[in-house]
């Protein structure tokens, strides 16, 4: 049981509620009761939740081996075609329902388990939402996602291991604050793999979204230059994230695209959140020795690949799906010396999220949409 706080009056809370795979119609706001943390654990009452990807990819269904087309924004309003099967989490494991999501809370230490600090009260966090297993390899620790196979921040309350509720030292608001958790960690987790150095080019896809735009920040935060890949009408909000080049989503000849902006050599590097039919040109458009990162594919989870491409350059390809710790920590220094700033888009009250996920698959947005309780 947790430590009583003045703070936690109420019973029940106001949440909004996954119960199953489908469309808008899945997410019901309703009261519950108010969780209680663990022995390791601490209780916060959330002030700011951010939007992400995995929230529509969970509810629609679409991480399912099954589905084989992009995140088009019907299956992002109506869920999977009813007869796909094996509907489950971004690990193929079954999702239990009901789940609250949220990935991206931030807010006030209320109470905390009988294990943890009780000085921890009253302290402002931001949740890593990568929950790890320390005693596996440092690349396969993550076992659960705050949001998905536990409950997240789309409630009043919500309760998590307490190394995972990092205090943040900030003059940001919680709303600018809820925009960089899922997005910047896996930003950044993907340049550490690659190990995006200073003076090296990097093609960033998908850059007017909450990974892509984090992508550009954190890239030329290292001293590199930034391709971006967003589509034409947010080409002027993308540069002044720090781009160098921009090449509109639109255009066909990707390869030929880079290649007019660096030469037959090829760029160094690939951050990749989108997949889809350019991703042969990407590989294509690599140098020898090139490294490939991808962290989402909405643009289709099942592109053509010429393993020519990978075998003959000598190519390197990671897949990012759970960032490490010591990159969550670095994402809090960022923060904190004010090396990256928030990019917020839009804002809805918990109680018309059905709202805000309308607006987030409808792609029209730059940067991040938050959540406020």
């Amino acid at each position: 049981m947790g430590i009583p706080n003045a703070a936690v009056s109420a019973a029940t809370m106001k949440a909004m509620v996954l119960t199953g795979h489908g469309g808008l119609d899945k997410l019901i706001y309703q009261d519950v009761t108010v969780p209680q943390p663990g022995p390791e654990e601490v209780l916060i009452k959330v002030a700011a939740c951010g939007v992400n990807n995995t929230d529509i990819n969970t509810r629609t269904g679409w991480y399912s081996p099954h589905v084989k087309t992009a995140l088009t924004s019907d299956i992002g309003v109506n869920g999977v075609p009813a007869d796909a099967e094996e509907l489950g989490t971004w690990d193929r494991d079954s999702l239990k329902f009901p789940r609250i999501q949220g990935a991206d809370a931030v807010g006030v230490i209320v109470a905390v388990g009988r294990d943890v600090d009780r000085r921890r009260i009253g302290e402002r966090v931001m949740v890593d939402p990568c929950i790890r297993n320390p005693s596996l390899p440092s690349l396969s620790q993550g076992v659960m996602y705050f949001g998905s196979e536990c409950d997240g921040g789309y409630a009043e309350y919500t309760k998590v291991v307490s190394e995972n509720a990092m205090t943040v030292n900030t003059n940001l608001s919680d709303i600018e604050l809820a925009s960089f958790a899922c997005s910047y960690s896996t930003g950044e987790e993907m340049l550490v793999r690659i190990n995006l150095q200073a003076g090296e080019t990097v093609l960033v896809t998908g850059a007017s979204g909450g990974v892509g735009s984090a992508n550009v920040q954190l890239a030329k935060r290292r001293g590199a230059r930034v391709i971006a890949v967003a589509g034409q009408s947010k080409e002027a909000l993308v540069r002044d994230l720090g781009a160098d080049e921009f090449i509109p989503r639109e255009r066909q000849d990707l390869a030929r695209a880079i290649e007019e902006l660096v030469g037959r050599r090829g760029i160094d590097a690939v951050a990749d959140v989108t997949g889809g039919p350019t991703f042969s040109q990407m590989l294509r458009a690599l140098r020898r020795a090139g490294r490939y990162v991808s962290a989402g594919a909405i643009a289709g989870p099942c592109p053509e690949i010429d393993l020519r491409d990978l075998i003959y350059k000598d190519l390197q390809m990671w897949g990012v799906g759970n960032p490490q710790k010591s990159t969550f920590a670095s994402l809090v220094g960022y923060i904190e010396r004010g090396e990256i700033r928030p990019l917020v888009a839009k804002t809805y009250p918990l109680a018309a999220l059905r709202d805000a996920h309308t607006e987030f698959v409808s792609k029209a947005h730059v940067g991040k949409i938050v959540i406020t309780i």
